[in-house]
């Protein structure tokens, strides 16, 4: 372990690494001090382009090492992912891990960690995105005054993880929770659609809360990170009106509940005193009324949300108990992704071409209102 006061941090894998490496790069409060990788040519270029050096093995890493960020898949996705996280451990490293974690993959590093006096974070990634956050933080200010009804959900199957995180969040806790089989549609359906739906519906409580849930429970073998219809959705619904995460990376939506009170007679009442609460609109944005580019998302809002969550884990590093709250977070949000992936079943294999790209602004005209 060094002893600066700037950590000096490892980032294990180069395929979805390549954020983290960029968010370390960039960061000033910590030190990029390497790579560790199969030694592909591509891995020893990610390094190189980053001066530091690039590792094929934990055994050969120097012994001044920090913090590890392992962006390598776990076994729940065909890779060694949690082994490493522990051999690193057993270094005593402690370990940022990117989702997705098998339940007894995740007990098992936490136990490592306890064992080997360091700490050990699984990052759900997406609830550090800054419109995520910003959701959050809206939730959070509406739960002061009353409690949430229920929750719409729509997730692609690769990032219903944190969707699951988000929810929890979203309604101010995981607990208690529980989940029914997928409903299938109505047999009287078959036959009139041109397709079959793509999405696999699901009711569930989340936080004592009522969830709806669609899942896009459909993978591309050879090009997993492609594909999703979309990858995050939300609406959280209050007695005040929704709050809608329109997408993952924005924007946040608040459409209070339109109402009216009615005048003697029975009718709603459209002018006139006592009719302030129709000038508000019905909806708004909350931040950004636009999303971020796909270009800005992965230059900057990934690597933005990858800095948070180092952030959180040098806090764990600073707080046994908030480490312990953490390890708890992630044991519960991991039993319900997994119970969710078994009523689920496996996806369904597809394989569409690339879709094609539709600038639908200029199609209808961009400005036009209506």
């Amino acid at each position: 372990m060094s002893s600066a006061d700037r950590p000096r941090v490892l980032v294990c894998g180069t395929s979805f690494g390549r954020v983290y490496l960029r968010a370390v790069h960039d960061d000033p409060t910590v030190d990029l001090a390497g790579v560790l990788s199969r030694g592909s040519a591509a891995s020893r270029q990610c390094a190189d382009a980053y001066g530091v050096p690039c590792y094929r093995d934990v055994d050969d890493l120097p012994d001044d090492l920090d913090i590890a960020c392992v962006v390598v898949r776990a076994a729940v996705a065909g890779g060694s992912g949690a082994e490493l996280s522990q051999r690193l451990m057993a270094r005593g490293i402690h370990v940022l891990q990117e989702h997705l974690l098998h339940p007894d993959e995740l007990a098992a590093c936490l136990r490592a960690a306890r064992r080997h006096g360091v700490r050990y974070r699984v990052n759900a990634f997406y609830p550090h995105v800054a419109a995520v956050r910003r959701f959050l933080d809206a939730a959070e200010v509406l739960r002061r005054r009353h409690r949430p009804l229920c929750v719409d959900a729509t997730a692609g199957a690769q990032v219903l993880y944190p969707l699951v995180d988000v929810i929890a969040r979203a309604v101010g806790g995981a607990r208690p929770w529980r989940f029914a089989d997928a409903v299938p549609p109505p047999a009287v359906l078959d036959g009139l659609a041109h397709a079959p739906g793509p999405y696999t519906h699901l009711h569930g409580v989340i936080g004592a809360t009522p969830v709806s849930l669609r899942v896009q429970n459909q993978i591309h073998p050879a090009d997993p990170d492609n594909h999703a219809l979309l990858l995050h959705r939300l609406a959280l619904v209050f007695e005040s009106g929704v709050l809608t995460l329109a997408d993952t990376h924005g924007p946040v939506l608040w459409s209070p509940r339109m109402h009216s009170e009615r005048d003697e007679t029975g009718r709603l009442i459209m002018d006139g005193p006592g009719t302030a609460r129709l000038d508000v609109p019905g909806t708004e944005p909350l931040g950004h009324a636009d999303g971020p580019t796909f270009r800005e998302v992965f230059d900057r809002v990934w690597p933005d949300a990858v800095r948070v969550a180092l952030g959180e884990l040098r806090a764990d590093i600073a707080d046994g108990h908030r480490a312990t709250v953490a390890g708890q977070w992630a044991l519960t949000v991991t039993a319900i992704w997994h119970d969710i992936t078994e009523r689920l079943g496996p996806p369904l294999l597809i394989r569409p071409p690339t879709p094609e790209r539709v600038d639908l602004p200029e199609l209808v005209g961009r400005g036009e209102r209506r």
